[in-house]
């Protein structure tokens, strides 16, 4: 599970793109392709370098409205299935 102390990165093994706002991925290793919308696309810009979830969060909170106990239940789900499909590295993660 990821927490607001991980440190949150795009993984090497795959190529983006913005198309209108929106971001697509192909993920190398396994030839599939993934969509995100709007502020899906603004996070994975986020993530091109390292970024604490919590910075994520406070980048998103600035840029959308949207309230902060959302923000959050919708930013650790997201990262969770970047995570899940390989997309993303989730480094330093606490372990309670």
């Amino acid at each position: 599970m990821v927490k607001n102390e991980a440190v949150i990165v795009a993984a090497k093994e795959q190529i983006s793109s913005d198309l209108a706002g929106e971001s697509v991925i192909l993920q190398l290793s396994t030839g599939i392709y993934y969509g995100l919308n709007q502020v899906g696309a603004s996070i994975w810009n986020l993530i091109q370098e390292s970024k604490t979830v919590e910075e994520i969060k406070n980048a998103i909170l600035e840029e959308y409205e949207v309230e902060p106990e959302q923000c959050d239940r919708d930013l650790l789900a997201l990262l969770q299935e970047l995570e899940a499909k390989g997309l993303i590295e989730v480094k330093n993660e606490v372990v309670v």
